[in-house]
């Protein structure tokens, strides 16, 4: 497509002399512009898609895939149901549990909480919780201990064997109304979900001390279902509904539970990618505007050239080359940059946070303890395509505007 006269006069015209210095400092800035817009675009997309990733594994870790609830917020026959679920093609686990809300209370310390009631083996089987215990074990999770989450420990000065007294709305009637249900508990385990609300409002405890403090013999309130793909969760929920065929029993997904959260994520990464594509955008806008002047300052080398037989064609080639130069170059050494930014993303974070001595990152209200980012190769090639589609176009017009130069006019106003 370009053959070596072309190379060999675009190459001469990237290389200023003396005089047109301005038009290649102009060159030179759109080609950073569009290497940092580049860079910015791949490293915020894979921070964006780390961090809902990373929110996902967590948030799905510690709820699960799927809830199965009892209409009625009971399940008695929970046993066999779990069987006929966990047989269901694309489901990993099955967990009963009984979920309640309680007032927490230690000493002068008062909370509200949240209770998971569950068996020793499911609990153990909750890697999310189970497998980032701060301290205690699970040996001796039966009866009435319980395990809490970290931030809780903390605030409460709460330890191992600590005494934690639950206090629920729901108690007995009598003649004088309603009198709230209470049971001391001891902590058994300290656990660091990676969540803060977790960490700070939940509390796990054996699934018989559960139905007998909620009083729910032999049932539970819902079902905590894994999958092996959390992304077809809606069709394994629907395949589990046909499979129970149990009007009593209605089974969501995190989509229902979470759409909200994560939509508002999605929303927010498409319109960042809107925004960070106007830098390159504006970097386009600076080739077209080298290129002009470059056409301006060559007028009389165009003309000579057309009368030295060069042909529109060959001329409109030489300024396409000049501008995909810079537009090649500073995609590809924008992508280097972002790519490499975005392995070492954590350990320019932890940098930064040594030289200033603040933390960038509050994990009680960003969830991370760490700067996550994930490349997914497809939108950066996106971002590659639209950089050098956006460059590209952006030399169309000062190189149809060089072809369209009348040599005798050129060279009468020379």
């Amino acid at each position: 497509m370009f053959g070596p006269f072309e190379r060999a006069v675009a190459g001469r015209y990237l290389r200023a002399r003396r005089g047109e210095r301005f038009v290649s400092v102009i060159a030179i800035f759109s080609l950073i512009g569009i290497g940092l817009g580049v860079a910015t675009l791949i490293i915020v997309m894979a921070v964006m898609n780390g961090f809902r990733a990373d929110l996902m594994s967590r948030i799905l870790g510690l709820n699960g895939d799927l809830t199965i609830y009892g209409v009625t917020r009971s399940i008695t026959d929970y046993e066999n149901i779990a069987k006929e679920v966990a047989a269901v093609p694309g489901v990993r686990s099955v967990t009963p549990l009984i979920e309640g809300q309680v007032l927490l209370s230690a000493g002068n310390w008062n909370s509200g909480g949240m209770v998971h009631g569950m068996t020793r083996q499911d609990f153990q089987n909750l890697k999310a919780v189970s497998g980032d215990l701060i301290d205690g074990s699970l040996d001796k999770f039966e009866g009435d201990g319980i395990a809490v989450g970290v931030s809780m420990a903390e605030q409460a000065g709460l330890t191992l064997g600590s005494a934690v007294t639950l206090i629920s709305p729901n108690g007995a009637a009598t003649a004088f109304g309603t009198v709230p249900r209470m049971k001391t508990y001891h902590i058994v385990a300290i656990f660091d979900a990676g969540v803060n609300d977790y960490n700070k409002s939940y509390v796990f405890m054996p699934l018989a001390s559960a139905q007998v403090y909620f009083e729910k013999p032999g049932q539970v309130t819902q079902m905590m279902v894994m999958t092996n793909d959390p992304d077809n969760a809606r069709s394994i929920a629907k395949t589990i509904s046909d499979t129970l065929a149990d009007p009593r029993i209605r089974v969501l997904d995190w989509t229902h539970s979470n759409n909200a959260f994560f939509g508002a994520l999605e929303v927010q990464k498409n319109v960042l990618f809107l925004i960070l594509t106007l830098i390159i955008l504006v970097a386009a806008f600076n080739v077209i505007s080298s290129l002009i002047m470059m056409v301006r300052d060559k007028t009389v080398d165009i003309a000579v050239l057309r009368t030295m037989g060069a042909t529109r064609g060959a001329i409109m080639r030489i300024f396409l080359m000049c501008g995909a130069s810079v537009g090649v170059t500073g995609t590809v050494a924008g992508t280097i940059f972002g790519v490499v930014f975005c392995h070492y993303i954590d350990n320019i974070r932890q940098l930064i946070e040594r030289m200033t001595g603040t933390a960038l990152f509050n994990p009680e209200v960003y969830y991370l303890v760490h700067l996550p980012a994930r490349l997914i190769w497809s939108q950066v090639l996106e971002v590659i395509v639209m950089a050098l589609t956006l460059s590209l176009m952006a030399t169309l017009y000062p190189s149809w505007r060089a072809a369209r130069t009348d040599p005798v006019e050129a060279l009468r106003h020379g």
